[in-house]
């Protein structure tokens, strides 16, 4: 049976409503742990034998979450100007599960745009927006091609994969996984990193995925997935077809100038020595950091923060910056 409650959780933006979802079945883990018991004197399974033993106790349900309401979403909108059609999307999704039984589910989404242009902080918005944590995946550093969907348990060191891990091990049915740089997996004849990614990213097949390493059906249906590559032409044609691929556009010099300054009060805001700076930095100061995308701004402006409190000033100069933020001209910004 279902049961509807309100977590004791503040979001950034609307109270979130979850309902409880199964997310395996007891009885196949107990199939799969009564197995075992012909090994009982061989430690060859014992984290198998583990694994199961954690399922049973833990329990297969957990929280599904979605907005109360449709959101306010004018927030995200200024603070994420260049992925409007993004945004979009995702309130389109939310506003057909409002008033309903339904879930939320959102279309896998591809993200392309160039390194540091806020597709990561974006999927952690949207994790807050549903209440939701969110489960990065990065494929640039992927040092074993079984990390999504787990390695078979006769294997040495074999364990679960980050989708096992995320829906078993966490507290809801619905997190959002993020795959960062997914045109970086590198795939060789022994295993395809992005091969369970066929059956994940398809909503009927996903409900019954199986990790090779416990080899129980988990449901991953609810799973919100995010995406980010800076070159879609890497990613097989296959899996770009399950997913809505959105480009992110590079910021205008008036937006990248908007969000300096937002990123400019959040970091004063956010500490303590924040109070001895002035509540904006000079008009030049925004002009040197809007020359670089949102990654780079707030290393920036740490930097800078810290050269004038050596310097025992409240206000940022553009000699603060770093030097070669400083120097940098508009390379890739809209016009």
């Amino acid at each position: 049976m279902e049961s509807i409650q309100v977590l004791p959780q503040a979001p950034t933006f609307t109270l979130p409503v979850a309902k409880v979802r199964s997310v395996y079945q007891i009885t196949d883990v107990e199939r799969k742990l009564g197995k075992l018991q012909h090994h009982s004197e061989s430690r060859e399974h014992d984290s198998l034998r583990a694994t199961y033993e954690r399922m049973l106790e833990r329990g297969p349900e957990r929280f599904q979450m979605k907005p109360s309401g449709i959101p306010e979403m004018a927030p995200l909108y200024d603070a994420l100007p260049n992925f409007t059609d993004v945004l979009d999307d995702v309130r389109r999704h939310v506003a057909l599960s409002h008033d309903s039984s339904d879930g939320l589910e959102v279309t896998p989404m591809l993200l392309l745009g160039q390194p540091g242009i806020g597709k990561t902080h974006f999927a952690r918005q949207v994790a807050d927006l549903i209440g939701t944590g969110m489960n990065l995946v990065s494929m640039g550093s992927l040092t074993a091609g079984w990390l999504l969907s787990g390695s078979a348990s006769q294997w040495k060191g074999a364990k679960p994969g980050k989708v096992f891990e995320s829906l078993v091990d966490g507290r809801y049915a619905n997190p959002v996984i993020v795959i960062d740089e997914i045109d970086k997996a590198a795939s060789d004849a022994q295993y395809d990193p992005l091969g369970s990614l066929y059956s994940l990213l398809e909503h009927d097949t996903a409900s019954s995925f199986v990790d090779e390493f416990a080899e129980v059906p988990i449901d991953a249906s609810q799973v919100l997935w995010i995406t980010t590559a800076n070159d879609e032409r890497a990613i097989p044609k296959p899996i770009l077809n399950r997913m809505n691929v959105f480009e992110i556009q590079p910021l205008t010099p008036a937006q990248a100038r908007h969000i300096a300054l937002r990123l400019y009060q959040s970091i004063r805001a956010g500490h303590d020595w924040g109070s001895r700076f002035d509540d904006a930095p000079p008009g030049d100061v925004l002009d040197k950091l809007s020359c670089l995308v949102p990654r780079e701004m707030r290393r920036a402006l740490m930097a800078a923060f810290g050269n004038a409190r050596l310097a025992s000033r409240g206000q940022l100069q553009v000699d603060d910056l770093p030097r070669g933020a400083a120097g940098k001209g508009r390379i890739g910004f809209m016009q």
